[in-house]
């Protein structure tokens, strides 16, 4: 097994996620409604996070969104669990756990570019830099140097193992 080297620890990540949701609001300040479109799974689980903090800061309704990728097709194969009527002409901020090439964040925003909307945003926990794609992030909790054989793995949610990011 590769070597671990702990990135973010339980009380990091949840530091990173408050930052995140204060970011959030910040820049929704006017809005009724935000619509939180996590990334299956990890990037879902995040954004339940991000729900969390949120509902507790923030006046605005929040729906929260699954969208489903089939990440390793060569064009866009998504689903949501919620029919577009859910986010159409709202603020959208589609969340994933680490960017890496951007493919996944692309083929995320693939889901909304048929329907009107007010702004999308990007949220990610960790961002690599190694983007292959023409994808920026909003809202970033680490920004994080590594060599492409270099892997970022986020435990969250996950019985039995406490909240971690580590780089192997």
């Amino acid at each position: 097994m590769a070597s671990q080297l702990l990135i973010l620890n339980k009380k990091q990540i949840q530091q990173k996620i408050d930052r995140i949701a204060y970011q959030i609001l910040e820049d929704n300040l006017n809005e009724k409604e935000v619509v939180l479109a996590g990334i299956w799974d990890r990037g879902y689980k995040l954004a339940l996070r991000l729900e969390k903090v949120l509902k507790k800061i923030s006046g605005f309704k929040l729906t929260l969104l699954r969208i489903d990728l089939q990440k390793e097709s060569s064009k866009l194969v998504a689903s949501t669990d919620l029919d577009e009527s859910y986010w159409k002409n709202k603020v959208i901020i589609i969340v994933d756990d680490v960017l890496n090439s951007g493919k996944t964040l692309a083929y995320g925003l693939g889901v909304f570019l048929n329907t009107p909307h007010k702004k999308i945003r990007t949220v990610v926990l960790v961002d690599r830099s190694h983007k292959i794609f023409p994808i920026a992030t909003d809202f970033v909790g680490l920004e994080l140097a590594t060599i492409l054989k270099e892997h970022v793995d986020v435990v969250m949610d996950v019985e039995g193992e406490e909240d971690r990011v580590y780089l192997s």
